[in-house]
């Protein structure tokens, strides 16, 4: 038996974002992917997307070969702070920027960090709100 893995194909990875808040997909979240091959070795920034009207990103770009290593950066202020206002309104007892200054997030990003093998499928989501956050291997 071969313990090649150069023959395998690399890995992919997906993901959407889901706001707690209001019980909806959250649209128009940048993303960034970053990746690496070894623990000790540089990110390499592969690109980005945003959310779609799903709360999805389909079009990340492709991990390189021999990638072990991938990073998830989604920029939360922006998204938060074009939501304030329709958050205020829809939850009328908790304000938009309750106790988180002017940004409108208390988390303004989150980085998430996990570890990929060789012709895996990785589907990571987030679910959000401006006072916390959770992520999951998915399917």
């Amino acid at each position: 038996m071969s313990t090649d893995t150069s023959a395998l194909p690399s890995s992919s990875v997906s993901t959407h974002v889901l706001d707690t808040s209001i019980g909806r997909p959250a649209e128009g979240v940048a993303v960034t992917l970053a990746a690496r091959a070894g623990s000790d070795a540089e990110w390499v920034a592969l690109g980005g997307s945003a959310t779609d009207a799903d709360g999805r990103c389909k079009d990340l770009p492709a991990l390189p070969e021999g990638t072990t290593h991938v990073r998830l950066d989604f920029k939360t202020e922006t998204y938060f702070l074009s939501k304030q206002n329709k958050q205020a309104e829809a939850q009328q007892d908790a304000p938009a920027n309750r106790d988180s200054g002017t940004t409108g997030a208390f988390f303004p990003e989150v980085a998430i960090t996990f570890a990929v093998a060789p012709g895996e499928h990785y589907h990571v989501p987030l679910l959000l709100n401006p006072f916390g956050y959770s992520v999951y291997r998915g399917s």
